[in-house]
């Protein structure tokens, strides 16, 4: 059976029980909502540790002001059962109050300069820092050894990554893949928000992802490239927020290709925000 905390001691008595018996921990941070794609990532972390701890925890602060946090599906029983069934061994289910015990509006922010300021962060100034302080508090509330991520979300990815180095936690980050649909879709606990027609739609952001990657190594200019993938994407009825190549740390590339690479896109259909990405290689220059 796993164990569900909703006491930071208690759990910390646990952990560091734990930690006497020489055993490793690893951290798999989430919303909650859980699907296919999450405990892909308790199984990826059983791979590297002794024990798995998933935490659930809808953070307030990541929702801007005209975003869902009110409505963000909350499933913890469901999650609790999909979680035994992948050999979990604790779920840390923090309150509000735990995580922030002076409140949300009084709390000591970290800031990821660099990395957090691009892409996502144009209309979402402030989400990597809201991503940034609750995973660090998770970080010293766990105190594991290595922490799962998954790669479909690439900026906070690489937001965490930087974090971890510069602030010398020493923890492992492990990037867990993309868990797919059948037809491509990347999977998303916002997915069941798309209405059936929306669903079917949602395909051609994988299909434009794929163009870009094909058109980027045939050598068409990068440009033209994500002009023709934004253009596609809005006839398609998305909003369109960014359709970009850019090398693995997300900066523009300098380059004609000869290294490795990666295409975002994050894109609105109806009332549901989807992004994803696919990183590539290039063929090297003769």
């Amino acid at each position: 059976m796993v164990q569900v905390f909703n006491c930071l001691d208690a759990m910390r008595k646990k952990i560091t029980q734990w930690k006497r018996e020489g055993l490793r921990i690893a951290l798999v941070p989430t919303m909650g909502n859980l699907h296919e794609g999450h405990y892909s990532m308790v199984t990826l972390a059983r791979q590297h540790a002794d024990k798995v701890i998933a935490t659930i925890f809808v953070n307030p602060t990541q929702f801007g002001p005209n975003e869902d946090f009110d409505c963000y599906p909350r499933t913890p029983e469901g999650d609790i059962l999909g979680l035994e069934q992948v050999s979990c061994d604790a779920v840390w289910i923090p309150t509000v109050e735990t995580m922030y015990p002076l409140g949300i509006h009084k709390t000591t922010q970290i800031h990821v300069p660099g990395v957090s300021e691009v892409l996502e962060a144009v209309n979402r100034p402030t989400h990597f820092d809201s991503v940034a302080t609750v995973v660090a508090r998770l970080f010293l509330q766990v105190q594991p050894d290595i922490a799962v991520f998954g790669r479909k979300d690439y900026q906070q990815l690489a937001v965490i990554r930087q974090m971890t180095t510069e602030l010398n936690f020493p923890i492992q980050i492990i990037g867990a893949d993309t868990i797919r649909e059948e037809d491509g879709l990347a999977k998303s606990s916002r997915n069941q928000y798309l209405s059936a027609e929306q669903r079917l739609m949602s395909t051609i952001i994988y299909r434009t992802l794929l163009d870009m990657r094909e058109g980027y190594i045939a050598g068409r200019s990068r440009a033209n490239i994500e002009a023709d993938a934004t253009a596609a994407l809005a006839v398609a009825g998305f909003q369109v927020e960014y359709a970009v190549l850019r090398t693995p740390e997300l900066a523009e590339p300098t380059s004609e290709c000869d290294e490795n690479r990666v295409a975002l896109i994050a894109a609105v259909l109806g009332r549901t925000r989807l992004i994803d990405h696919l990183e590539f290689s290039c063929p090297k220059i003769q």
